[in-house]
């Protein structure tokens, strides 16, 4: 038997101290990088990762842009068959979960090098993470709307300010809105946040360098709305620094989706 090294005494020492309430405490995501892991190899992970999650998504965004800028309306809603709005319902929702298909390997890949969806705060919402998830929203909300507002007035008649269609669907389409949200919201947040925030942070970059990438990507493939993609700013800064605070990626997950769901039931009810 070999002797116990620093880390495991570390381990030990974490586990000593919380067995007297019977927590298992999560670990802070990773100042550093793990234990015989390259950071050359890291640094090839990150941008293959992001570069998946990327590529796509800003090359539909600028694609979306440019039917508008043809004049051709963006829908939110799916239209695969023409007429036919509950097998559009079904068809696009089922779609739409390919959005999130590089989520398990970016968990996958954060987890072999010791940050579980625990460490990170993936976890089941708790009552506390409900109030913080409300505020970055609401604030997010707000500052959004007023940018919104002066972009409305200084681009008056520009083309180069988009808005997507919400044409008129059934009210039911509130469904397919609620599973898009929440499809979107633990997306983006495990990609530009939970994965990119802790392998910045093991690489040794600054949490404000780090925080500014992560914002300057989220507004990357959200291009769609042209001058509008400004306001997705906020909500970036936003969750990105709760996530670094307090290490639960549940609260920017949530946040995300109250912000979506909200926007959607009123895109649907108000037609």
């Amino acid at each position: 038997m070999r002797g116990a090294g620093p880390r495991e005494c570390r381990i030990a020492g974490v586990r000593m101290a919380d067995a007297g309430t019977g927590a298992e405490r999560p670990q802070p995501a990773g100042a550093s990088l793990p234990p015989g892991q390259p950071r050359q190899w890291l640094v090839r992970e990150t941008w293959f990762v992001q570069l998946a999650f990327l590529v796509p998504a800003v090359l539909v965004a600028v694609d979306n842009f440019a039917r508008h800028l043809r004049g051709i309306g963006n829908s939110q809603f799916p239209t695969i068959i023409p007429g036919h709005q509950v097998e559009n319902l079904i068809l696009g929702t089922a779609s739409y979960l390919a959005v999130g298909a590089i989520v398990p390997l970016a968990l996958l890949l954060l987890a072999r090098t010791g940050q579980t969806p625990a460490t990170l705060g993936l976890t089941t919402p708790r009552w506390g993470d409900v109030l913080p998830a409300v505020g970055i929203a609401a604030a997010s909300f707000g500052i959004a709307a007023v940018i919104g507002a002066s972009l409305a007035q200084l681009a008056r008649g520009s083309q180069f300010l988009a808005r997507p269609v919400a044409p008129h669907v059934p009210a039911y389409y509130v469904l397919y809105g609620l599973i898009a949200a929440a499809v979107t919201a633990v997306t983006e947040e495990t990609m530009v946040n939970g994965y990119l925030l802790t392998r910045l942070e093991q690489l040794g970059w600054t949490p404000d360098r780090a925080l500014l990438l992560s914002v300057v990507l989220r507004t990357s493939y959200h291009v769609y709305y042209g001058l509008g993609f400004v306001t997705v700013i906020p909500f970036g800064y936003f969750a990105g620094r709760s996530f670094q605070k307090h290490h639960r990626l549940t609260r920017p997950v949530l946040a995300h989706f109250l912000y979506d769901a909200v926007l959607f039931t009123i895109a649907v009810l108000a037609h």
